[in-house]
This record gives structure tokens, sequence and C-alpha cells, in this order.
């Protein structure tokens, strides 16, 4: 697979999502041994800034309705809609980082937001200081075990686990960088879940919650 396959969207390898066959090496859409554009000032300002907002959208939703969302899949569609409106070259592995970085806000903020009411409804006091260092102490405790199990997962047990949302994820930013018809599918996915959110907030045509009462 050459640079050039990478840039005009070759795609995923067949054995992406099978096991491998003994001796069945898989060959990754980013090769190695070239050099791509990945953890730059680009990425990690567009990474935090997704974290940001997806933090405050998943606190939300989560003090709410007690359920927080995963943020990498719509953090990928933006992060491919920002390289495309820019058109940056090579993006896939800008994006990557932009989605890695951002979708880290709903774990963190989950952790915070399921203890902290429990905090105050058992009366007890904890200062902003000891929320931010459990949070943060939490975010690298979670870092720290990922280095160990990252070869586990992603080498050895290489299409044994379906890993769905991962799965969903990659196929978006693939997607992106091919560009042409595969991009379009998530622009026009993003325009009918803004048209739908339009609508509700604008004009009440329905409820945002359903009901069979």
């Amino acid at each position: 697979m050459s640079e050039h396959e990478v840039k005009n969207g070759a795609g995923l390898p067949d054995n992406a999502y099978s096991e491998l066959k003994p001796g069945e090496k898989y060959v990754p859409i980013m090769l190695p041994e070239k050099t791509y554009p990945e953890v730059n000032i680009w990425s990690v300002a567009w990474g935090l800034l997704m974290a940001i907002l997806f933090s405050g959208a998943a606190a939300y939703l989560g003090l709410k309705i007690g359920q927080v969302f995963e943020a990498a899949i719509p953090i990928a569609i933006i992060a491919v809609g920002l390289s495309t409106a820019f058109k940056r070259k090579l993006a896939l592995g800008e994006n990557v980082i932009i989605q890695s970085i951002g979708a880290t806000s709903g774990a963190v903020v989950a952790g915070a937001i399921f203890t902290i009411p429990a905090l105050y409804i058992l009366d007890l006091q904890a200062e902003f200081f000891q929320v931010f260092m459990a949070s943060m102490l939490g975010g690298f405790l979670g870092i720290l075990f990922l280095i160990p199990f990252r070869k586990y997962f992603v080498a050895e047990m290489h299409g044994k686990f379906p890993f769905p949302e991962a799965t969903a994820t990659t196929e978006v930013l693939v997607a992106g960088e091919k560009g042409g018809k595969q991009a379009i599918v998530l622009i026009t996915s993003g325009l009918i879940g803004g048209l739908y959110d339009f609508i509700i907030a604008t004009f009440g045509w329905w409820g945002e919650v359903f009901s069979t009462r």
C-alpha cells in the first residue's frame, strides 16, 4: 500500500475485522515506515476543544437523565468535517488524535457527575481541588492501565472482539479520508441530525421524550 493509496482512500485491508490466520500479517492503512501528520498544534487544539465541549454536554445530560453518551463517533464526524473544510492532506492521523483526545470527555465526566451528587446527599464536605485531583488522577490511572493492555487488545486479540463502537468510529474516519461519495454520507447524516434538533427546539412539532402513556 503506497502513500498515494492512503491519500486517495484505499480503505481498510480485508482482514481488518477478522482473525489473522497463522503467518498472516495485518498491514495498517497508515504504514509504520512512513511519516504522517498526527500530533501537532492543529490536532491537539481541536481535540482539547472537543473535550471541553463534549464534557459540558455529557455532564448536562448525565445530571439530567443519569446517563452519559459516548462522544467518539460525533467527534470523529466533526474531525472529518474540519479536515475537509480546511483541505488538510493526509489528515487521518490528525483526525484520530482529535477523536482520541475529545472522546475522553465522557469517561472522565461520568466518574465525576455520578459521585459528586452522592457527596452532597451524604452531606460530605468536598472542595473543588479534591474533586479536580480525583478526576485527573482517575484519568491518569486509565492511561496507565491502557499501556500494558494496548498490545493485548489491539494485536493479540485482533479480530476476536467486535468492538462495535470502535469499528463504527474507524469507518467514519476512513470514510472521511476516502472523500467523494463516502464523505457525502457523513455530511448528509449530520444535516439530518441538525435539522431534527432544530425542529424540536424551534417548532416543538414533537416531544423530545417519547412515552407510551
